[in-house]
């Protein structure tokens, strides 16, 4: 459709059919962009590139073919704090070593140590996964190695070389060795070592004593091989794995829009700005997964009429990184509830940190009171314990110990969450807040 538009010299006619065309490819190039981002930077994506674990994703590719190719049974622990890639590795070594070397014969188990809390439900979930629901039907199993054992019987073919091959993954590997007698763990180390059916059990915990948290029995029967993973990687590396992570694919449809969000990509990561967000979040958190989330809030700002990040988008995303949550939590606080967080804040610097009690912050909150003429903070007492019950269900405060059912709530001593440095922050935005309470907050203890 043709629109007029005036200018100095006449009429100009626009095609307003054209610029809708172009919003809409937009549109489309950017809901491409937000799909392959989103996969790589939330589900550990296998398709992007891996960073400074060549040494180890060796090591555990050449432990998989030696389970799958050659019938060994093999057990192994990925060891690494959250956030260095441990779960990434996996996935990685898993597809190549689906895609490549191995047919789909291979069985893969994955179980988690928050979702199969015990020997039972791991059994159910395993049983599942390998669809021998209906192999077991209802048969009674005098113990758990004894069904373990049926399960994988259920799986051979013959000799050691062509039974199916099955992968156990064990993600927070040390919440099960935290079960009753490490039941789960016992078997199928024990099986890794003496079952006709070639078996590879990886765990991935980031207990770097977690040897210690097994049981005699267990560890015995453990190969101990261990995979470290450590963030390793310098500054100019970290901004070398932000551009890649940022870049789009080859294979992507529209060659023009990649080319210019590459473009922008490369320009950013040579923006001044842009350098100094990176280095800021590189000084607070190197892991990968914190890099992601910037990442993440970034592209969020993303969108038709704003269709290329900017420096202001990493920095504001960078911001919403570095929030505190309890000093956010603070700005929605009632005056009486704040008056209540500085009396706590005055009897933390008298006391050296030391529990305290509602008694003794009313008492704090009372001089306060007294030493102004006026009467505008003066609230009965009980109104006083349901602001300080408040600030507990915030989780502002919290018992020092177990409540008893016969113990005054007055004097059960509590401790503060919240540090002198979150207060001050946390009161200079709070909207509203009366002068002689800020002063209040400020003042030395002399003052008191």
């Amino acid at each position: 459709m043709l629109v007029p538009r005036e200018r100095h010299s006449g009429f100009e006619l626009i095609d307003m059919s054209s610029r809708k065309t172009k919003n809409n490819v937009h549109a489309e190039c950017l809901s491409q962009v937000q799909r392959i981002l989103r996969e790589r930077f939330c589900h550990h994506s296998p398709h992007s590139n891996l960073f400074g674990v060549q040494v180890q994703y060796k090591h555990l590719i050449e432990l998989l073919k030696r389970t799958a190719i050659y019938g060994e049974s093999n057990s192994v622990l990925i060891v690494g704090p959250r956030g260095s890639g441990k779960t990434t590795l996996l996935n990685h070594a898993l597809k190549e070593f689906m895609e490549i070397e191995v047919s789909e014969n291979v069985l893969q188990v994955h179980l988690n140590g928050l979702l199969q809390t015990n020997e039972k439900i791991a059994l159910k979930e395993i049983t599942r996964q390998l669809n021998l629901d209906n192999v077991v039907g209802d048969k009674v199993f005098g113990s758990f190695a004894e069904n373990l054992s049926f399960l994988l019987e259920a799986l051979q073919k013959g000799d050691r070389t062509s039974s199916c091959p099955v992968i156990f993954i064990l993600d927070e590997f040390d919440i099960f060795a935290h079960q009753k007698n490490q039941t789960l763990l016992y078997n199928l180390f024990d099986i890794s070592q003496s079952a006709q059916t070639p078996v590879a059990v990886i765990g991935l915990t980031c207990r770097l004593d977690i040897l210690e948290l097994l049981e005699k029995r267990v560890k015995s029967r453990f190969s101990h091989r261990q995979i470290h993973l450590m963030n390793s990687f310098d500054f100019p590396q970290y901004l070398k794995i932000f551009k890649e992570q940022l870049s789009l694919p080859a294979e992507f449809p529209d060659k023009v829009f990649a080319e210019r969000w590459n473009e922008n990509v490369h320009c950013l990561s040579e923006d001044s700005t842009v350098l100094e967000v990176l280095q800021k979040h590189f000084s607070v958190n190197k892991n990968l997964q914190s890099l992601h989330m910037l990442l993440m809030l970034a592209l969020n700002r993303v969108t038709v009429s704003h269709p290329f990040m900017t420096s202001a988008d990493l920095m504001e995303a960078q911001h919403m990184c570095s929030l505190d949550s309890k000093a956010n939590i603070v700005h929605g606080l009632s005056v009486l509830e704040i008056c209540l967080i500085i009396a706590m804040k005055h009897l933390n610097d008298i006391y050296e940190e030391e529990p305290f009690n509602f008694q003794m912050v009313y008492n704090e909150f009372q001089k306060f009171i007294q030493r102004k003429a006026h009467s505008v903070y003066n609230f009965e007492k009980p109104v006083v314990m349901k602001a300080f019950e408040h600030l507990q269900q915030l989780e502002l405060i919290k018992p020092v110990e177990r409540t008893s059912v016969n113990s005054q709530r007055e004097y059960q001593l509590v401790k503060l969450l919240l540090d002198n440095t979150q207060i001050m922050n946390a009161l200079q935005k709070y909207s509203n807040c009366p002068t002689d309470v800020r002063q209040w907050a400020t003042s030395s203890l002399s003052w008191l």
